[in-house]
């Protein structure tokens, strides 16, 4: 599959596992932002993957921007998980910075 080849989406894809190795730790109360960021996650790796396969430039930008609405609400739910003491403030750096070489990514591909 060539969404594959995309370096962005196997950045995603990591992302995407580092944060579900992250949920083991989350307690009861906190399902929700944990089954936020796993929906969002996968939808920037899924419309990547769907974006990547049309071929209308038009069809291509509407998928991608759509990861990329996805990979901010990732950011956000990043905040979310150090505001509330989930994950420390290293993680919270090395994850966001994760997520910012996927959205600077998203901006090139068209």
């Amino acid at each position: 599959m060539n969404h594959e080849k995309l370096i962005c989406y196997q950045k995603a894809l990591q992302l995407a596992k580092n944060l579900h190795n992250e949920y083991q730790s989350f307690g009861l109360g906190y399902a929700y932002i944990k089954d936020q960021t796993k929906r969002a996650i996968s939808s920037v790796c899924l419309n990547l993957c769907e974006g990547n396969a049309k071929r209308s430039l038009k069809d291509r930008r509407r998928f991608f921007d759509i990861a990329k609405g996805s990979i901010a609400e990732v950011s956000a739910c990043l905040d979310l998980m150090e505001a509330f003491g989930l994950i420390s403030s290293s993680t919270h750096q090395q994850y966001k910075s994760e997520a910012v070489e996927v959205i600077k990514m998203l901006y090139g591909l068209r």
